[in-house]
């Protein structure tokens, strides 16, 4: 049988841009005027949001958030390189770039030859567009796919009872979205090529928030995310075909956990830095089948929107230890982070 490797990460833009950049979200947030005056006062923050902010707005945390992640990233990459796999999948999600009022599927797999990216564009949410690496905005690169994997794939999961879309081409999008984008950019952090076919997994992760974090006004609510259990069971049947396929395949959740921008509980100031510890404490004991029992408006209310990419990857691994490669933990720069392996 073929084996699997297992990647968890992040796919959040800080990592792309400067060190001074990273607090951009919560300086936007700060300066609008429909933000609530309590919290614009430093000193209704919680105790570790105002020790992270310090005298310098972020910037020394910034450097060691980086450098936690970007550490994590290389150890990430080195085992890919090791493995060498014939593909890698990447779960991920969309905010309003290929999909819009006009098709929104739960899942959707893209089976193309290749497909392009735009690597360093920059980020609305950011603010500046300066990156790290000094590249033009308009770089395109393209992507090898791998459409026999991915129709094979598609076509085993709608055997087994999974109405999975097959993506030929791009929707609305020219280029593919971001989920997928800084993926395979943080693999790369140094730049030294990323040479393995792609078959992005799209997962449905905002549901009836779509709209709103697209800031689009529409008459109507969009549908649900699938449930986690849906996102969990899938994992585990990608998992299954693959094994019985004749490709060795990297598999990758790929997301933040709890947003800022959407932790309704928190008024939207900071993340939900108590659900994401949970969850790290959950992949460190091993219980990640916990996961696929997660309650759909817990998610919500925690900001977690984008964990149902982690909660695939989940199914996918059932019964196989994590090595937690990352975790860095922010209540200023958006989302606490994480970058884990599922070794063969």
């Amino acid at each position: 049988m073929a084996e699997i490797l297992g990647i968890g990460c992040t796919h959040g833009p800080h990592l792309q841009f400067l060190d001074e950049s990273m607090p951009s979200i919560l300086r936007r947030h700060l300066e609008r005027d429909t933000t609530p005056a309590e919290q614009k006062d430093m000193r209704n923050w919680p105790a570790p949001m105002r020790e992270e902010w310090g005298d310098d707005e972020g910037l020394s945390a910034a450097k060691k958030h980086r450098q936690v992640l970007v550490d994590g990233f290389r150890k990430a990459r080195q085992a890919l390189d090791d493995f060498k796999p014939d593909l890698v999948l990447i779960w991920g999600d969309d905010q309003y770039e290929n999909f819009h009022e006009d098709l929104v599927p739960p899942f959707a797999i893209y089976a193309m030859e290749c497909f392009d990216t735009e690597p360093f564009k920059p980020s609305a949410v950011m603010g500046k567009p300066d990156n790290v690496w000094g590249q033009p905005f308009d770089v395109v690169v393209p992507v090898a796919g791998h459409p026999e994997a991915a129709t094979l794939l598609t076509g085993k999961l709608i055997e087994c009872g999974f109405d999975v879309a097959c993506s030929f081409g791009f929707h609305h999008a020219k280029t593919a979205n971001h989920a997928f984008v800084r993926t395979i950019l943080y693999l790369d952090y140094d730049r030294k090529g990323f040479d393995y076919p792609v078959v992005p997994f799209h997962v449905n992760c905002y549901g009836s928030d779509l709209f709103r974090n697209a800031r689009h006004n529409v008459p109507f609510s969009a549908p649900p995310s699938p449930p986690p259990w849906r996102c969990y069971d899938l994992g585990k049947a990608v998992a299954q075909i693959l094994r019985e396929s004749p490709y060795r395949v990297a598999v990758i959740g790929s997301s933040s956990w709890s947003h800022a921008f959407l932790t309704r509980k928190h008024n939207y100031l900071h993340p939900d830095v108590e659900a994401d510890r949970q969850r790290l404490e959950e992949i460190r004991d091993g219980k990640l089948r916990q996961w696929r029992d997660l309650d759909p408006d817990e998610i919500r209310n925690s900001g977690q929107h984008e964990i149902l990419n982690w909660v695939c990857l989940a199914g996918a691994m059932e019964g196989r230890q994590a090595q937690v490669l990352a975790y860095s933990e922010t209540y200023i720069f958006n989302s606490s982070k994480a970058v884990v392996l599922f070794p063969v």
